[in-house]
């Protein structure tokens, strides 16, 4: 019997429950003129963070809840390169007492993924650093993301 993970493949919008834009700059281009690879983790955090601040469940500033990165991953299928445009795709893949998985598409001008990776959040009291329970209110977003 094979136990070999599935190879990573390239996902369609339809996948992902919400969108966000993403602007290129100059600087994301690397010497071989696509973007960086490690620039896909920005737009990750980028994408999920902001979108958590405009539903109102994420205050960067005040907030008591903080999440914390433990994992993350990214696998890639086509070059971006600036000055393109790209989206990303969000969607909750488990969602549990104190983290979330993210899992993140990154769309060129394409119907399928030129990247994709998740990231796992750990929900912290800011101060302790010490796991809490999912906020109500942030819970009730996510869940619209599963």
């Amino acid at each position: 019997m094979d136990h070999a993970p599935a190879k990573p493949h390239a996902e369609p919008r339809s996948a992902y429950k919400v969108f966000r834009p993403i602007s290129t700059r100059w600087s994301d281009n690397d010497v071989y003129g696509h973007v960086n690879n490690v620039v896909y983790y920005s737009w990750f955090d980028t994408a999920v963070n902001a979108y958590l601040i405009e539903q109102g469940v994420l205050d960067i500033h005040g907030g008591s809840t903080i999440g914390l990165v433990v994992e993350t991953q990214c696998n890639y299928f086509a070059s971006l390169a600036f000055p393109q445009a790209v989206q990303a795709g969000i969607r909750v893949a488990k969602l549990g007492t104190s983290s979330v998985r993210y899992e993140v598409g990154i769309f060129g001008e394409g119907e399928l993924t030129a990247a994709k990776g998740h990231f796992v959040h750990v929900y912290v009291d800011q101060i302790t650093r010490k796991p809490v329970a999912l906020p109500p209110a942030l819970k009730k977003v996510l869940e619209t993301l599963v």
